[in-house]
């Protein structure tokens, strides 16, 4: 049974975060992949799913960066996770990994599908201003 986050889910959070600590003003790439402790080519594969869904928008060039466009109070963790991991559907039973067939049911199948649920619509209410840390409270990984 695993219940994890991938490394690239996390930095998309944090990445809104501190874009959206920017407080409407560009932030350089250099500066945010400094700020998320990874390097300037693996950033556009954080960011550029963010910037697909609309909620950062990015300028090329030596002037340009990200911006945040949505505010974050209308961005939840779980809309950050699926635009991440891809749409989160029944991923199976927790026994064998794949649906259980109606006719043999797993013994953990109704606890874990209320669980799961339950899960599900947690991360949908929590928002990123109110659940990831500001920017600068965050610890760099390279320390």
């Amino acid at each position: 049974m695993r219940l994890e986050m991938t490394k690239k889910t996390d930095l998309a959070l944090k990445a809104m975060r501190c874009v959206g600590d920017a407080e409407g003003e560009t932030i350089a790439g250099r500066v945010l992949a400094e700020k998320l402790g990874i390097t300037t080519h693996y950033l556009p594969q954080v960011i550029s799913p963010l910037v697909k869904a609309g909620w950062i928008s990015s300028t090329p060039g030596p002037r340009g960066g990200y911006r945040l466009m949505t505010a974050l109070t209308d961005i939840s963790v779980l809309a950050v996770i699926e635009v991440i991991e891809g749409r989160i559907e029944d991923q199976g039973c927790v026994q064998r990994g794949i649906p259980c067939p109606d006719f043999d049911l797993c013994a953990l199948h109704d606890p874990w599908q209320k669980a799961r649920d339950a899960m599900l619509v947690e991360l949908a209410a929590a928002t990123i201003e109110e659940n990831v840390r500001p920017c600068d409270e965050m610890v760099d990984p390279r320390t």
